[in-house]
């Protein structure tokens, strides 16, 4: 990933973020959109970030960053592997022993609910060390 460029670092990470989602235009924007507004209904107290030219959000530490690809919005929880996910919504990076991701595509559906939970558990696991 590369480091954002000084222009980035002095400007407010959520106005980077809705740059980001505007430029995009596509369903790409909208679904990052979709996933940061569930992510600030699951912790209003998200902390938004702008690391790597990617949007990231924090809760005492990374929970996850918002990637975009051709094909796919990835978002790589920092410590995934570390983190309950009875729903199953990790579909990538499943091998790796720190991180966790979901790949959503375009014909894809969100099952909110879950995803608001991975969201706090993610962030139970920065606070506390352990999977809530």
């Amino acid at each position: 990933m590369k480091k954002a460029t000084p222009e980035e670092a002095a400007m407010d990470p959520s106005v980077l973020i809705d740059e980001k989602i505007a430029t995009l235009g596509d369903w790409r924007g909208k679904t990052l959109g979709h996933l940061r507004a569930l992510i600030h209904e699951a912790l209003p107290d998200v902390v938004e970030e702008w690391k790597w030219r990617v949007p990231v959000w924090s809760h005492a530490g990374i929970l996850c960053t918002g990637e975009i690809y051709k094909d796919k919005v990835k978002l790589t929880f920092a410590k995934g592997a570390s983190v309950d996910d009875p729903a199953g919504l990790f579909n990538s990076s499943l091998d790796g022993n720190t991180r966790r991701a979901i790949d959503v595509r375009e014909s894809d559906k969100i099952d909110e609910k879950a995803f608001k939970t991975l969201i706090r558990a993610a962030a139970a696991v920065n606070t506390q060390g352990k999977p809530s």
